[in-house]
């Protein structure tokens, strides 16, 4: 049986912004051994469609880009959408009943799979489905934004916590 994990990188009051803070090469190497070593990606369509970025060869990517674009390129996506018509390469849409859909997800897979959207997660998370949270802490202030946690706040029990990237903390928890 797949475990879903829902990991972002949030700031110290709570906001997910991909275009307020970016990971150090650290960290992003780290965000592509943890893709490599997933079963596949669940998305919701604004995070997704942010996440296409990698289905093009950029020239002006770091080695790290073209690392993270070769992982993620490969792995399984499974897409929630009501309104996406077209999908990228290695992606399944998942319409309709998102719950049982899920549910059947989780059950015939193995490993890992990353939950990746706030709004995604907070609905998975209400229905008991998120097996894991991982923040990667970041030391900013937004002041406003997504916040990482939407709709009811799940009640957790910490499991671990590293040091990443100089002064990034990756938290673990799980539903208490």
């Amino acid at each position: 049986m797949a475990r879903l994990v829902f990991g972002m990188n949030m700031s110290l009051d709570g906001f997910v912004d991909h275009n307020a803070f970016a990971p150090g090469p650290r960290l992003f190497r780290h965000f592509i051994d943890e893709a490599a070593a997933q079963t596949g990606s669940l998305y919701g369509r604004r995070i997704y469609e942010i996440m296409r970025y990698w289905d093009e060869d950029h020239p002006d990517w770091e080695p790290e880009g073209a690392g993270f674009a070769a992982v993620w390129r490969k792995q399984p996506k499974w897409v929630v959408s009501q309104t996406l018509a077209t999908l990228g390469p290695n992606a399944n849409l998942i319409s309709g009943d998102v719950e049982t859909a899920v549910q059947a997800l989780k059950s015939t897979q193995e490993g890992e799979i990353e939950v990746a959207g706030p709004t995604l997660a907070g609905y998975l998370g209400a229905r008991g489905l998120i097996d894991e949270y991982r923040i990667y802490l970041h030391p900013v202030v937004l002041g406003q934004g997504t916040p990482y946690f939407t709709g009811q706040r799940p009640a957790l029990r910490l499991i671990g916590h590293d040091l990443i990237d100089g002064d990034v903390i990756r938290l673990r928890y799980e539903p208490a």
